[in-house]
């Protein structure tokens, strides 16, 4: 049976792990374009609460903005890195057994080509 030669335990593993990277790379690729977006545009500063009647100090503002933009940043960077790790194993994991599917894949038989009448057998 030609069916049961495509389906054995070891192109089912192959399969499903090209489908696990594939869904992890997407995935990754989405959280690379997200993070990008938060390092290029941060999202904006929020004061905590503040006790009615009482102010803040400007340098106190200053120094409360920078930490929030910091930390931003530094949450950024690491959703680029961990994302970019993401991607570095998953393409090359997804790729080799890719080509392992192709490779093993048996050989399709060809059809018989219907052979036209053209007439001319004179």
């Amino acid at each position: 049976m030609a069916g049961s030669d495509r389906f054995t335990l070891r192109n089912l593993y192959l399969y499903v792990v090209c489908l696990v990277t594939l869904l992890i790379a997407i995935f990754a690729a989405v959280n690379l374009v997200r993070s990008t977006v938060e390092l290029v545009y941060p999202d904006p500063f929020q004061y905590g609460p503040v006790a009615p009647g009482e102010e803040i100090d400007p340098a106190e503002r200053v120094r409360q903005e920078q930490a929030v933009e910091d930390s931003q940043r530094r949450n950024a960077v690491l959703g680029l890195v961990g994302s970019g790790t993401f991607l570095l194993i998953a393409v090359p994991t997804y790729a080799y057994h890719w080509r392992r599917i192709q490779y093993e894949r048996p050989p399709r038989r060809r059809q018989p080509e219907a052979v036209e009448d053209s007439g001319d057998d004179a």
